[in-house]
């Protein structure tokens, strides 16, 4: 377009200094084919104007158009980072699924094969052997059994079922004891939960919860104690045998435990 302008204005000025030679002093006239030149001319000049400001506009539009693009990419990029996240945690919540009900079958298993191993009554638990108290610790007689309260908040941390560090010294000091009093007699280790539901995305209910949480007492207690594992087997009872009402913030931290149940059977190898 600039080359056009150029030749037109070239043109014009070109007639305009013509006219000027033909007739010195006198004003300059101009020729129809002159004065249709300079017309169109004027015509360029705002059709240019008209397209300049057309640009500007669609420059404008351009600018807002990619900064709208680097928002949606920004927001592309925090969408894909949580659905990384959200794919992690459900990988392990998966993984911790799976370990739960590996357990469980291998506590199946484990019963079903002490089922054939001899035990003896023994009625007279309460008056043969002595009771057991331990500092802090709820220990009980229930009909033939004694039980044990080891409270899940002093060895989990809240909705997990892996042992805190500080945990192991509690179950380390109850199971001298156990060793003690009771060293050949059949033990239950039962979890318990209160009754609010599970943290989501790991548990899909409180027995499940109660069953790990057994679980990995018992594991401790076959790998850093005495105990035989022929003595111990694992019960998860959810939410279903509160030992207080659920109806106060103390009553569900009571009832969130793990018990070490004593029965009157004496495993005999």
């Amino acid at each position: 377009m600039p080359g056009v302008f150029g030749r037109l204005l070239f043109a014009a000025l070109a007639v305009v200094v013509a006219a000027g030679c033909q007739g010195a002093g006198a004003p300059p006239t101009m020729s129809p084919e002159q004065m249709a030149m300079m017309q169109q001319q004027q015509v360029l000049q705002t059709r240019a104007s008209s397209l300049d400001l057309n640009n500007q506009e669609l420059e404008v539009k351009l600018a807002q158009s990619q900064q709208q693009n680097r928002l949606i990419q920004d927001q592309l990029a925090v969408m894909r980072e949580q659905l990384n996240s959200t794919a992690q945690q459900l990988a392990q919540a998966h993984e911790a699924q799976t370990t739960s009900e590996q357990n469980v079958q291998a506590m199946t298993a484990s019963l079903s094969k002490r089922s054939s191993a001899a035990i003896t009554a023994n009625s007279s638990l309460e008056r043969n052997l002595p009771k057991i108290n331990i500092h802090g610790i709820e220990v009980r007689q229930d009909g033939d059994v004694v039980r044990i309260e080891l409270p899940a908040d002093r060895l989990f941390n809240p909705g997990t079922a892996q042992l805190r560090q500080d945990g192991a010294p509690l179950i380390t000091a109850v199971v001298a004891e156990i060793e003690r009093a009771y060293p050949n007699q059949i033990i239950g280790v039962e979890g318990h939960c209160d009754s609010d539901s599970p943290p989501q995305g790991m548990w899909t209910s409180n027995h499940q919860l109660s069953m790990a949480r057994a679980t990995a007492v018992f594991d401790y207690l076959t790998t850093r104690s005495g105990i035989r594992p022929q003595q111990l087997f694992t019960v998860a009872h959810g939410s279903n045998h509160p030992v207080v009402s659920n109806a106060t913030m103390q009553g569900k931290a009571r009832n969130r435990r793990v018990e070490l149940v004593v029965y009157p059977e004496q495993w005999q190898q």
